[in-house]
Formats: C-alpha cells, sequence, structure tokens
C-alpha cells in the first residue's frame, strides 16, 4: 500500500466519521426539541411531496415547491435562532476530553451520601436550597460570577450555605466531581410553557440548567419541602427519599460503567 493509498484511506475514514458524529449529535438534540422535531417532519413531508409531484409531473406544486425549497433554509434561521443558538452553545460546553472527574465507586457512595443527608435536613426544616451537579457539559459560564469556595462535599457545609439569612441562600452551589466549587450560582430559568403555573423560580432555574446543560438539578421546596430533580430537559417533581436517591446514583454513574457493573459487583415547585 502506498502513502498515497494509506492517505486517501485515512481521509475516507474521517470524512465518515465526522458525518456520523454530526447525524448522531443532530437526532440527539432533535429528540428533546419539540420545535425540532416538528420542522423535522414539516421537511420530511415536502421531500415526499417533491418526490409525487415530480413522478406526477405536478408543475405547479414543482414551482412552489422549488421557491420553498430556495428560501426555506433562510426562513428556518429566522424562525429557529434561539434553537440553534442552543445547540451551539452546548457544543462549546461540551467537555471533549470527559467531565471534571470520574468519580469512583466509593467517592460516588460518599458524594451520595452527604447530598442525601444534607437534603433529608433541609427537606425536614423546609429550607429552600438548589445543588447542581457538572457533567460533561462544563458550567464555567454559571461560576465565574459565584462566591468560589473548593472545598469538600460536607452535609454540614450545604447545610450552612442555604441557611438564611446566609447571603447565598438564595443562589444555587455547583458541584463539580467530589468538590463544591462554587455558592450563590444564578441560572437561566425555563421558559417552557408546559411548565406548572405553580413551579417557582428555583424550580423553574433547575430545569433551566438542565435544558442547557447535562447537569443535574437537585431541588428542595422551601414552601412544601419537597424534592425534586431536574435532568436530561425533564423535571421529576416531589420524589420520595428513597426515588431521589435511587435516581441520584443511576445519574452519577459515567455512561460507560454498564461494561463494568459485573467487577463492581464482584468487589464489593413552590416558592
Amino acid at each position: 500500500m502506498t502513502l498515497t493509498t494509506a492517505w486517501s484511506l485515512i481521509t475516507k475514514i474521517l470524512d465518515i466519521c465526522i458525518i456520523w458524529f454530526m447525524i448522531y449529535f443532530l437526532f440527539k438534540n432533535l429528540k428533546n426539541n419539540v420545535k425540532m422535531v416538528l420542522i423535522f417532519k414539516g421537511i420530511i413531508l415536502l421531500i415526499f411531496i417533491k418526490l409525487m409531484s415530480n413522478l406526477l409531473n405536478l408543475y405547479t406544486v414543482g414551482i412552489i415547491l422549488e421557491y420553498i425549497v430556495s428560501w426555506g433554509p433562510i426562513a428556518l434561521i429566522v424562525i429557529f435562532q434561539p434553537e440553534i443558538r442552543n445547540v451551539l452553545e452546548q457544543i462549546g460546553r461540551t467537555q471533549l476530553l470527559g467531565r471534571h472527574k470520574v468519580l469512583t465507586v466509593d467517592e460516588r457512595e460518599k458524594v451520595v451520601y452527604e447530598l442525601m443527608t444534607a437534603i433529608e435536613h433541609l427537606k425536614k426544616q423546609r429550607i429552600g436550597a438548589l445543588i447542581v451537579i457538572e457533567r460533561n457539559m462544563s458550567l464555567q459560564e454559571y461560576i465565574t460570577p459565584t462566591t468560589k469556595l473548593y472545598a469538600d462535599i460536607s452535609n454540614q457545609l450545604l447545610e450552612a450555605i442555604f441557611l438564611p439569612p446566609n447571603p447565598l441562600h438564595d443562589g444555587g452551589v455547583i458541584i463539580q466531581g467530589d468538590k463544591i466549587t462554587c455558592a450563590g450560582a444564578v441560572f437561566k430559568t425555563s421558559m417552557n410553557p408546559n411548565v406548572n403555573k405553580k413551579l417557582g423560580t428555583r424550580h423553574r432555574a433547575a430545569l433551566g440548567v438542565a435544558e442547557e446543560t447535562d447537569a443535574i438539578a437537585l431541588v428542595v421546596s422551601e414552601e412544601t419541602g419537597r424534592v425534586s430533580i431536574a435532568c436530561d430537559n425533564y423535571l421529576h417533581y416531589n420524589l420520595t427519599l428513597d426515588e431521589f436517591r435511587s435516581m441520584l446514583l443511576e445519574e452519577l454513574k459515567p455512561k460507560a460503567e454498564v461494561f463494568y457493573d459485573a467487577d463492581e459487583s464482584e468487589g464489593e415547585e413552590d416558592e
């Protein structure tokens, strides 16, 4: 095999990999966006009508579709500018070399224990809280303007942060790996029109960060003491403590961990 042939083969493989990644990323984000799903269905319908017009020689329909195809992309960019911007922001926030820190089993258990101890106490005392855990997408834009802590996770520290009249109790805490990175974080609230109007700012902020990133947002309602988890564009509202702990453990598992489960088992709302 000559050098030219080898280089040609490498470029073809690279070309296929890039196209595959683009298609994968498109469909991954498509399933979580109602507007994008509707426009995708509309495009499929237009392609079908175009094929039928060519097959049946429908002249007028064909002319209209040609205008739609010519000006459609510009119209889509104008109409879906917010969605396109969100997708580009997600690409920019994605850490290609993995997340801040992949926790070991023992570290993950300790993090969950400290979080659950704090959540249980905050729930009992009806103290509002918002705790956001970074995964693959960076939360640096939210961390930059906050009060930096870089402290080990402990239930005492979390409870102290959210206990009024602490000046940081109204903001959110961001966790990276097994460290509390900062407190007093402010997140964009969700603009989803389907969100229950009774949910307050804290729950909307949790859903907002879950819509824009792959982070896990833990919420304790100040009014009712109910606990919820927002992740993957969805708010799991009013969970029991057992449901809360199980979901937290599951969401903190690295995606690749499914290949090591067998080895591990052997080794061991309202505002």
